[in-house]
């Protein structure tokens, strides 16, 4: 892919032949000239940003390859060539299309945000924009960080990546950085931002969709966590000391929800909790709430249960992996079954039904069983799919039940990738969907990092320094909002129940289908070595990174495929 895309793009609505001016480019002299053309060159690459959460695949690739996510083909819905499969089981080739896609998203939002900074750099009086060199240098402090947020997941998918820090001028894409040096790139850049950015206390009501202080040292954590995986060097020290300064407030002030369900409802984007997050409404954006994301991970006719319309009918491209075979009898592996893993804790009030209270409220998080509602005739009716006129019963299998009732043994006993219907799975539901007459429908932000990351950040980090008790205590602060006062599902105080399996299921519970898991397992050293749901380990570890998609290759001859592609 050329660094200068953008450029190329720009420059293509220009002359290159007039006898009276050229205008065969577009500069920060020509093109900014008022403080509202700053800002809007300024927020361009966060619209692409907030798109890339789910655009191109990148919800995908972090799911699906996965122990907790799954898109079988379901009676020929959702094969498409057996792509999905290929997630599943860790057998992708570059020539698969989502490899190329994630890389392309992110490749595009890091030359937007060059792009802008380039421009805003370039700003010699910032008076000149009405603005002071304080309110210019926040910007970019806000542009750097987001880049760093889009080199981070780059470098988290494909490791082997190009350091892009200059767009105007260029024709060709630059080398291939080292881990090492992309991972000194992020933090550097993160380092310099954070003393420029403003904290949430500073925006007070207008933090939403800005970089602060907090959300900045919050992918410092993000990247420490996970620094023995992309450059071999243990920093968890690193981590524990930073989380520590979130959570004492050094960055801004922050707060955990005492709801479960707080950090997603329509309100979060003033919630504490949120350190970063994308602003969403119905009548604006909302790109969580779209196919590449949660609107598929809803079975046909759920809408119809939740009484909201204006989307139509869903599509169930994303479901929960099974935790019981055909027979309803657990399998025997550790990983994945995350239904099985909430259950473990039968007192959790997130095992409801997902049902909507009224007045912008709901309880539960999951969908299964039947779901009925009253269809247009006033008639007591029932969620149906597109393959039979049958009444749908979501459980935790994956088979051909078809019209067979709850409990009905059936003869056929195969479970894979490549044999559900659709009644298999069950579905979460992690922001609400309220009805069509709710005020506060499809309002939510999108929140990217919350407080409770940073909780299990420094729990995870207490826990491999043998500091169980402290993990315990960390963990317990974000899990009581989940169970009743004085549950007996809370950790002990000494952390006895805590084992790398437990730290591994506790991370899926609170964070499922947030589009980290493959992350979370590669850490934990899991993810080639794992067993789960029809996926048997990796032959190597080389499925760790993504390759750089052949559609990539072809048009960026300076790159080199990734090790074992």
């Amino acid at each position: 892919m050329k660094s200068a895309v953008l450029v190329v793009l720009l420059l293509s609505f220009g002359c290159t032949k007039l006898d009276e001016q050229l205008y065969d480019r577009i500069t920060s002299e020509n093109f900014l000239q008022t403080k509202n053309d700053v800002t809007r060159d300024f927020l361009r690459a966060f619209e692409h940003s907030y798109w890339s959460i789910q655009g191109n695949n990148l919800f995908t690739l972090q799911e699906d390859a996965g122990d907790q996510i799954m898109t079988p083909n379901r009676q020929g819905d959702w094969f498409d060539g057996g792509q999905y499969q290929r997630l599943h089981y860790h057998t992708w080739t570059p020539n698969d299309g989502y490899t190329s896609d994630g890389w392309n998203a992110l490749y595009q939002g890091v030359n937007l945000a060059t792009n802008s900074l380039e421009d805003l750099e370039s700003i010699t009086d910032p008076a000149k924009f009405s603005m002071t060199q304080a309110e210019l240098d926040d910007l970019t402090a806000e542009l750097h960080t987001l880049r760093a947020w889009l080199y981070i997941r780059l470098f988290d998918l494909y490791r082997n990546i190009e350091i892009i820090t200059k767009v105007k001028g260029e024709t060709e894409g630059v080398p291939q950085s080292t881990p090492e040096e992309t991972f000194a790139f992020i933090e550097r850049e993160l380092q310099e931002a954070i003393p420029k950015l403003p904290t949430n206390d500073d925006l007070g009501e207008n933090a939403i969709g800005r970089w602060t202080k907090g959300g900045a040292a919050a992918l410092l954590v993000r990247l420490y966590l996970n620094a023995k995986v992309y450059i071999g060097t243990d920093r968890f020290a690193d981590c524990a000391a930073i989380c520590q300064d979130i959570i004492d407030g050094k960055y801004g002030t922050y707060a955990l929800e005492t709801r479960w369900d707080a950090p997603f409802d329509y309100n979060n984007a003033q919630s504490k909790e949120t350190v970063f997050g994308f602003p969403g409404s119905f009548g604006l954006t909302h790109w969580q709430y779209t196919g590449g994301m949660y609107w598929w991970m809803l079975p046909y006719q759920a809408p119809r249960y939740f009484g909201f319309t204006d989307f139509g009918d869903a599509n169930p491209k994303y479901a929960m992996q099974p935790g019981r075979n055909v027979d309803s009898v657990e399998y025997t592996f550790n990983l994945g079954k995350p239904f099985i893993k909430f259950q473990k804790y039968p007192d959790d009030y997130r095992l409801k039904k997902y049902k909507n209270l009224g007045n912008s409220t709901r309880e539960g998080m999951f969908l299964y069983g039947y779901l009925p509602y009253i269809n247009s005739n006033g008639e007591q009716d029932t969620v149906r799919g597109n393959k039979g006129s049958y009444p749908l019963y979501f459980r935790d299998q994956v088979g051909m039940f078809l019209d067979a009732k709850p409990g009905t043994e059936i003869a056929d006993k195969e479970s894979d990738m490549n044999h559900a219907d659709h009644n298999s799975g069950i579905f979460p539901v992690k922001y609400p969907y309220y009805p069509s007459d709710d005020p506060n429908k499809i309002s939510s932000a999108y929140a990217e990092i919350r407080l409770a990351e940073i909780y299990y950040s420094l729990a995870e980090c207490k826990y491999r320094a043998g500091d169980k008790a402290g993990a315990a205590v960390l963990l317990n602060a974000v899990r009581a909002r989940n169970y009743p006062a004085g549950s007996p599902s809370l950790y002990s105080a000494d952390g006895s129940q805590l084992t790398d399996q437990e730290m591994i299921d506790e991370w899926g519970r609170e964070f499922l289908a947030e589009g980290r898991r493959r992350t979370d397992l590669i850490r934990w050293g899991v993810f080639n070595t794992g067993t789960w749901w029809d996926k048997q380990p990796d032959g190597d570890t080389h499925t760790q990174i993504y390759p750089i998609g052949q559609n990539v290759l072809n048009s960026s001859p300076q790159l080199k495929q990734n090790p074992g592609y």
